[in-house]
């Protein structure tokens, strides 16, 4: 019989997914405990070769799953700005080139819609977060963040794009907003909320079964 989840391993080295993630999960109250890949040894990770979100997200999970025996989770995220025909997608994190730093991924970025008028500027965050579980049994949740393109980079706060998008409702970028502030509204907040809700119904049926 499935045992209550109460620990997951995200799949990701990144340190600021790692600590946005724990920040939700204990935000929501669950009593989840996340752990990061640093923290479980290492195992061969596959490569990301699915053209989507979720293909991608679960490559990670299943693939972390099955290193660890223990109950997995992967994001795959990225920025779909629709002048450049929802490009960079899953490509987000190498669009400037494979080793390219944040900064060059948001100059190129900058530099391809620089002749774009405001209203054409619509871009989003798209979030697919995978659920994979020792026995087998997967999820798949996925959620956005609509908004637009800023002309120049501003604030300091958040990671990747966050220093020229400006989420739907706002006039200053997400790099501008606290970790709350931004967790409240983006991609990532909603699709882990989510997952964390599912998580608990699973806990919760699996403590039905046990009585």
């Amino acid at each position: 019989m499935p045992q209550p989840i109460t620990t997951v391993v995200l799949a990701t080295h990144n340190h600021k997914k790692l600590a946005e993630l724990r920040r939700i999960a204990d935000a929501a109250g669950t009593g989840l405990t996340v752990v990061g890949l640093d923290e479980v040894g290492t195992y061969p990770e596959p490569a990301e070769t699915e053209p989507t979100f979720e293909g991608n997200a679960l490559i990670k999970a299943r693939a972390a799953a099955a290193a660890t025996g223990m109950a997995a989770l992967a994001d795959d995220s990225g920025l779909e700005v629709d002048a450049l025909n929802q490009m960079p997608g899953v490509r987000t994190a190498r669009w400037a080139g494979p080793t390219a730093s944040d900064e060059e991924n948001r100059r190129l970025v900058l530099a391809q819609v620089d002749d774009v008028p405001d209203p054409q500027r619509t871009a989003r965050f798209v979030c697919a977060v995978a659920l994979v579980l020792p026995d087998g049994t997967e999820d798949v949740l996925r959620e956005t963040m609509e908004g637009r393109l800023a002309h120049a980079e501003f604030g300091s706060n958040g990671f990747g794009y966050d220093p020229i998008f400006i989420a739907d409702g706002n006039q200053i970028t997400n790099a501008n907003l606290s970790p709350e502030q931004k967790d409240a509204i983006s991609h990532r907040g909603k699709a882990v909320r989510a997952m964390v809700a599912r998580i608990a119904e699973l806990n919760a049926a699996s403590n039905e079964r046990e009585q």
